[in-house]
This record gives structure tokens, sequence and C-alpha cells, in this order.
């Protein structure tokens, strides 16, 4: 009897849209597989590809728009806006303002980088009549907390002597105070839900600046530096507008945007996937399943705390179906997520290679790793058939 596969991968960052993964791997699953029905559901987890994965599934529109870049230059920028019945409903990636590919590595410094473009992609949503505005917060280059939003949406940030703080995380430990009066009035009309990591903390040992600072390309140092701002920043929130972020589940996501939103966006956070899967056709497409492929450019301790592959994984072990992931590297505490649902995991790197390789051949690795896992999960089901029979 001829498989049912779903394929249900993230992106890879810098290097393959959910898109082209999904389709990489197909085409590895036909050389090995050639009578296998192969199902898609790429997933999207409020980063890069949200937009255009929502918009899809609702028949909605892409908007294009120039913004103010996580490293203080204009980009070009997008956002959408939804199909269907009910509110007008504008969906905005924050990936697509301040996501970490908009950052140079030669600029990669989170205590410069900031997120003021989200801002001004949440004002057009705004300018277009939305009545609902989904953020989905992921693949971030900055740690600011959303500050620079705050500012494109009217905050101040002053220190001591009533002075504006310059861009960046780096500055918030210099802020004496906040100044909401000037946020845009039309926030108080708008419902604004946000798809975070909910595992992602704001301060903490496991906060943001700590967990994920090093990734964006700060040193040790900047950690401190960062982290002292956050704990800074929360306070002052407080003070303003009464929030209290410090430790809500899903305030550091993206560089602490979590925060951002809620504090001067009255924002709401939900975990990420009770977001986007309320409109993506998933469930009823892993019905169908033999088998589950998912895939992501990492695989380590951190992929149970709301990553994709573990996320997927955890839904079709409650139907019985197995999962095997994919990943460009496999770090660090990878084992655990056999305890999270994935039965099996490998990595497409087949030998050494420079970064540059491996993300400039990133289609042609995940098609043959596809290929070589559905090979050996062939082979395992005939013998599986000779021991039945």
């Amino acid at each position: 009897m001829a498989l049912t596969v779903l394929i249900a991968p993230s992106g890879f960052k810098e290097s393959l849209s959910v898109k082209d993964v999904a389709e990489a791997i197909g085409r590895g699953i036909r050389r090995a597989a050639p009578h296998a029905t192969i199902l898609t559901a790429p997933m999207v987890d409020g980063g890069e590809g949200t937009t255009e994965a929502l918009v899809a599934a609702t028949g909605g529109r892409m908007v294009s728009a120039t913004v103010t870049g996580p490293v203080g230059d204009p980009v070009a920028s997008f956002w959408g806006i939804l199909g269907g019945d009910g509110p007008r409903t504008a969906v905005i990636e924050m990936a697509a303002a301040a996501g970490l590919s908009l950052v140079p590595r030669d600029r990669r410094d989170p205590t410069l980088t900031t997120s003021r473009g989200v801002g001004e992609l949440i004002l057009l949503a705004l300018d277009h009549g939305a009545e609902r505005i989904l953020v989905g917060c992921g693949d971030s280059g900055i740690n600011d907390g959303g500050a620079g939003m705050a500012r494109a949406l009217g905050a101040r940030l002053l220190d001591g002597q009533g002075r504006d703080l310059p861009e960046g995380g780096g500055a918030l430990q210099d802020l004496a105070r906040l100044d909401v009066s000037g946020l845009d009035p039309r926030l108080a009309g708008v419902r604004i839900d946000a798809a975070v990591n909910w595992h992602n903390m704001l301060l903490g040992p496991k906060g943001v600046a700590r967990v994920f600072g090093p990734q964006k390309g700060a040193t040790p140092e900047q950690v401190e530096l960062l982290d002292r701002g956050m704990i800074r920043y929360a306070e002052a929130i407080l003070q303003a507008t009464g929030r209290d972020v410090a430790q809500m589940p899903g305030a550091g996501a993206s560089g602490g945007l979590g925060a951002g939103l809620v504090a001067f966006a009255g924002a709401t956070l939900h975990p990420r996937f009770d977001i986007v899967l309320d409109y993506l056709d998933f469930d009823r497409q892993l019905g169908r399943a033999d088998l589950v492929i998912t895939a992501e450019g990492a695989l380590d301790g951190q992929s149970p705390f709301g990553k994709v592959p573990c996320e997927v994984a955890r839904r079709a072990e409650a139907l019985g179906i197995p999962t095997v992931a994919l990943a460009g590297t496999i770090g660090k505490g990878a084992r655990q997520t056999y305890e999270h649902g994935i039965g099996a995991y490998a990595s497409i790197m087949q030998r050494p290679c420079s970064l540059r390789k491996a993300i400039g051949g990133g289609a042609k690795l995940l098609r043959q790793a596809a290929e070589n896992t559905m090979r050996m999960l062939l082979v395992g089901q005939r013998l599986a058939q000779r021991e039945r029979a």
C-alpha cells in the first residue's frame, strides 16, 4: 500500500522559504517513492512567510510598503489583508520590518537595531481601515523590547534630563520614564492579536537578552547591557501603563517585541500556533497522513519550546502518526525532541562544508536528505511486511 506523507516544515532562516523547503522535500520523496501520496502543509510560526501563507489561505492580498529597517535604513517591506468574512483584518510579520535577514552580517549589533518599522506597518494597517491586526513574532534581528515600534506609534522614551533616548536596546538602561500621551488614538479602536512563542520571557536567566542576544551578534558584555535595559524597561512600562510585562509569557518574543505590543498597542499575546493553525489546513491533512516529515534549520534543546518540529510532532503523536525531522544542524539537546513526538531526526549535511555553501545548496541538501530518509523508511516497511508474512 502506498504511503501518504504529510510534509509540514518550517522555513530555513536566511536560506529557504517554507514553500521552498516543502518543495525540496517533496522532490526527494518522489525519487524514493514515486507512488506515494504527498500532502503539504507549510508551517509558519509568526516569522518569515507568515503573511504570505495566511493571505494565500484566505484569498486576501499583499500590500507593498517601505519602512525603517532594523539598522535605520529604509527597507522594502509588506503586510497583508486577509480575505473572508468578519472584521477587516491586517496581518503583519515583524520579520518583514525588523527581521534578522534585514541586518547585514557586519552590522549585527542588537544594542543598536530597532523595531521602528513594525510600528510603521501597524500605522499603515490603521490607515487602510483595519479593524483587527494580527502580528506574527519571529525571526527578529532586534532586542529593543518594541521601543522603536513604540516611538513610531507616538510614545516617547526619555532619560533623566527629559531627552529622547537613541534607538536600540542598548539605550534602555538609561530610560527614566515613558510618555504615552502621544500614542495614536486609533489603537484604542482596533483589536491586535500577536502570535508569539509562549516560552519566551523578557527577564531572568531565560530572558530574551541572555537566550537570543548572542544569536543576534551580542557579546557577553552587550548581553548584560541589554538585560539591564530590559529590567529598567519593564519597570517603566509598569509605571506608565500599569501593565506588568516582567514575567508575562511571550513578552520576550522577538527581542521583547511582545512586551512592547502589550504595553503600547494594547495587544493580546497568544501561543503562535493557536492563531496560525486557525487559518491553515493542517489538522485535516494530518488526519489523512501515514507519516509526517517536518524540518527546520536547527534541531536542539530549544526545539521543544514552541518550535515547528515539536509542535507538529505533538499533534501527530496524538493521532498515532510517526514524525521524522530533517534539520540543517543537530545541536546540543536534540535528543530531548524524542520526548516531544519526534520519532527520528537527521541532519541534511552529508559532509563538512562552509556556511555559505550550505545556505546556497540548501534545496539540494534537503532533497537528498528526504530521498535518503524515505529509502530507509521503505526498507523498514519491507522488513515489517516480511515479519508479518
